[in-house]
């Protein structure tokens, strides 16, 4: 049964190890021991987050660009809402910005004091708010001069700075789209008197998986978006505002002539062209969001200048993507997209590698000595000649039995005492007198020293003594040797305990014999005519015969209490050392767990035989290792240390050790440094025997891995396939140069694909992705605009405004 102390125990190892992971796959990415080079974007670029709806994006957006680009650190992003997304639990703030180093949140004053649920003119009144405002329009210029002004300080992280790539993200239903022309154009002309050409793209995010509680309102709110987005992209669409503000207050109008506000539109849902749900929801769009803003914004590598390369691979061109994807009625079309990628699972493997070489560190600390019965009772001081120095130091060392001839002894005869008894003969002649002074003299100075000695863990301080000399034999061992089980030492122990009972029963009925001897019968020196002299020969008989064994029973009894005493220890230490052993070996539990738990979330097939391959190859990599520099280099005080000691100070220290060891021994060992092909190649073979027909070969794992790449890029929304008549497709390759896969990538099905194929080139040897374009449609054949249309039309007819005053006029007819 798991305690909630050892469930929450159990929790913290597994964030412990899922950042160990996660910080493993960054450094490959990050080139780490791999080399893999990372692309660069050619000129600066800006993220605009437009609503609250999008918060969570903006931090995958940047950790996606941080990981891939090599000048990500140079992106700048921009999250325009309502909420202040800095301010505590129950706390709003009124408006203005936070600043976050790359990232810039600015807070509009428009929902002040409103209620959760939304008005019936909500986004009308975004727009009439914002509009009415002049704080806020004022706030909103200087925040974005301060984020023009940033963009200029990372200058150096880029090869031209006379463009800037716009990237406008946000949700279809929310309420602070309504504002998209005003924010837009004025983000674009506060950048302009900074950069010579401004190029804004705008990628919508559609949620339709979410859609349960609010499921009417965002879709009547999402139908009105996608509406004025359509009027938005039209080629006769102008807009002016007086939206610069200066520090004085004077407003300058902004202008945009007859043409679509931005250059392309993608619009992504949390469902596939399929239908079926994308695994993440809509917030795995960043990726794609990312890798198109790479694709039309990279630096190309003079080695890689990919116009037609020995593959085949064509780049991206905006413009030819923007005319393939326009009607022939020249209406503005859509795009959208689909992302996969296959890549080495580095998380599953840094937790596997673990996994196995702390199962065989335990086994190591599991190992028995070749050691006999003898050697383990000697290593807790418990063989012979150690228990017989303990119970000799508790007696007196002094003869004290012949000091007890001096006792003062009654005037009785010799001839009165022949006929008595020796115990008898000594009340005769010493009353209590002897007893008293052999208790006093003796047992009570035994039993004195005994209650000094026997403080608890005497047996634990011994073992620990001994370990120091013997490192091999730890807590495993401990716990084995003293659990009573046939062969251990307490078994040992337990013999010794009954031998010495049997020992102390015959000493004791030994001595009560003697005592009941007659004087007469004895056989000692008597003398005619000298009474006296005979009773003190008597005195010596009955001491020799009576004290000496009282004295041999004394040391037996106190023999035998000292080694009950000892197993009473070994108990408490089988208990002790058996709470430590199990506290490893749930640690190795823990580490199967979450391994496992990694590799079952990674994909099907690229995670297969994770735990068998590498458990082969961390078995290889310790007895290369072992081979050049000892058997015992994992326990050098630089590595792992004293295991055991490790072990009782938790088992966050011994994992973060754990953790150490096998980054710096194994984790950055070349057989873990193999390209993402082979690897997966040898991984996929790794169950099959020598010669077996079912072996994966490299064309099958490259013919697997080129369907298995197209079957995940599936695009990113619903439409109707026999509405759409101007479906156009480019897919996209992202992978090494010197990849063979790549190379069968951009050959294979060159006689009949229908579509444009292009390869990126990264210096990349941990995997592959591929980012499927796919535009040409318009929105009413979008699943989400036709499902959206009885929810527009009941809203509007139950007098909810949707548009802003005087724009629904302007707008085209739903279709």
């Amino acid at each position: 049964m798991v305690t909630g102390m050892e469930f929450n125990s159990n929790n913290t190892l597994k964030r412990d190890l899922e950042k160990y992971a996660a910080q493993y796959a960054i450094e490959q990415e990050r080139q780490g021991s791999l080399g893999d080079g990372r692309s660069s974007i050619h000129y600066p670029a800006l993220f605009l987050f437009v609503g609250d709806l999008v918060a969570p994006a903006v931090s995958a957006v940047q950790e996606i660009n941080r990981l891939k680009w090599d000048n990500g650190d140079g992106v700048v992003y921009v999250q325009i809402g309502t909420e202040d997304q800095e301010a505590g639990s129950g706390e709003t703030r009124t408006g203005g910005s936070s600043d976050d180093g790359q990232v810039t949140r600015h807070c509009l004053p428009l929902f002040a004091g409103q209620t959760e649920r939304p008005s019936k003119t909500r986004r009308k009144d975004v727009h009439r708010s914002f509009h009415e405002s002049d704080q806020a329009l004022f706030d909103l210029n200087r925040t974005l001069r301060r984020v023009s002004n940033r963009i200029a300080e990372y200058g150096r992280l880029y090869s031209s700075f006379d463009r800037i790539y716009v990237t406008v993200v946000t949700r279809a239903d929310d309420p602070l789209n309504v504002l998209l022309p005003e924010l837009t154009k004025l983000t674009e002309i506060i950048l302009s008197q900074a950069f010579k050409s401004v190029q804004t793209d705008l990628h919508v995010l559609v949620s339709e998986m979410e859609q349960v509680d609010s499921f009417g309102y965002a879709s009547a709110a999402g139908l009105a978006f996608l509406r004025e987005l359509d009027y938005m992209q039209s080629l006769d669409y102008t807009f002016s505002g007086n939206l610069l503000v200066t520090e004085d207050g004077i407003s300058i109008p902004v202008t945009h002539h007859a043409s679509p506000l931005y250059d392309l539109v993608y619009l992504l849902s949390d469902k596939n062209e399929r239908g079926t749900g994308v695994p993440g929801g809509w917030i795995e769009n960043a990726e794609i969001i990312c890798r198109i803003c790479l694709l039309k914004n990279r630096k190309q590598d003079a080695n890689h200048s990919g116009s037609v390369s020995s593959t085949g691979a064509n780049t991206y061109n905006n413009t030819s993507f923007k005319n393939n994807i326009r009607t022939t009625s020249d209406q503005h079309g859509y795009a959208s997209a689909g992302f996969a990628e296959i890549r080495r699972p580095n998380k599953p493997i840094a937790l596997a590698v673990l996994y196995h070489m702390y199962r065989y560190l335990l086994a190591r600390m599991r190992q028995e000595p070749d050691w006999s019965i003898k050697d383990k009772l000697a290593f807790f001081g418990l063989d012979a000649a150690s228990v017989e120095r303990k119970v000799e130091g508790l007696l007196p060392s002094e003869d004290l039995v012949s000091g007890m001839s001096g006792i003062m002894t009654h005037n009785v005869s010799f001839s009165d005492l022949k006929p008595l008894s020796l115990r008898e003969a000594e009340r005769a002649l010493f009353g209590q007198g002897a007893e008293a002074y052999f208790r006093d003299n003796v047992v009570r100075l035994v039993e004195e020293r005994v209650r000094e000695r026997s403080s608890t863990g005497s047996l634990r301080r011994q073992a620990e003594q001994s370990r120091a000399e013997h490192p091999e034999v730890g807590y495993f061992q401990w716990a084995a040797w003293s659990d009573g089980e046939p062969g251990s030492v307490r078994e040992a122990l337990l013999g010794l305990i009954r031998d010495k009972s049997m020992q102390l029963e015959s000493a004791r009925a030994l001595l009560e014999q003697r005592q009941q001897e007659r004087v007469e019968d004895q056989s000692f020196k008597r003398t005619l005519f000298r009474d006296k002299q005979n009773v003190r020969n008597l005195i010596d008989c009955m001491l020799e015969r009576v004290y000496v064994p009282k004295v041999d029973l004394l040391r037996l009894e106190n023999e035998l209490h000292l080694l009950r005493i000892y197993d009473t220890e070994m108990e408490e230490l089988h208990r002790y050392s058996r709470h430590v052993t199990a506290a490893l070996e749930a640690l190795e539990r823990t580490l199967r767990e979450t391994a496992a738990q990694s590799i079952a979330a990674a994909d099907e097939y690229i995670g297969q035989n994770v735990m068998e391959y590498y458990g082969k190859v961390t078995e290889e990599l310790i007895t290369d290792l072992e081979a050049k520099r000892g058997r015992d280099v994992w326990f050098e005080d630089r590595y792992m240390g004293d295991m055991n000691r490790l072990a009782t100070e938790g088992d966050d220290r011994l994992l973060k050790r754990l953790m150490e060891v096998c980054h710096s021994l194994l984790l950055t060992a070349e057989p873990l440094r193999l390209p993402f092909e082979e690897e997966l190649l040898q991984r996929a073979n790794v169950t099959i025997a020598y010669g077996d027909k079912d072996v994966l070969t490299r064309d099958d794992l490259f013919r697997r891995l080129y369907h298995t790449l197209e079957d995940q890029a599936v695009v990113r929304v619903r439409v109707f396939d026999y509405t759409q008549e101007h479906r156009y497709e480019e897919k996209y390759f992202f992978g090494d140069h010197h990849s063979a896969f790549m190379d069968y990538a951009a050959h294979a099905e060159e006689t009949s694909r229908i579509y444009k194929l292009g390869v990126v080139y990264e210096e990349r040897s941990s995997g592959v992705e591929k980012l499927n374009l796919m535009g040409g449609f318009h929105l009413e054949d979008l699943m989400v605009y036709r499902n959206g249309k009885v929810y527009y039309d009941s809203y509007t007819e139950n007098g909810y405004e949707l548009h802003p005053a005087g724009l629904a006029e302007k707008l085209s007819p739903i279709r």
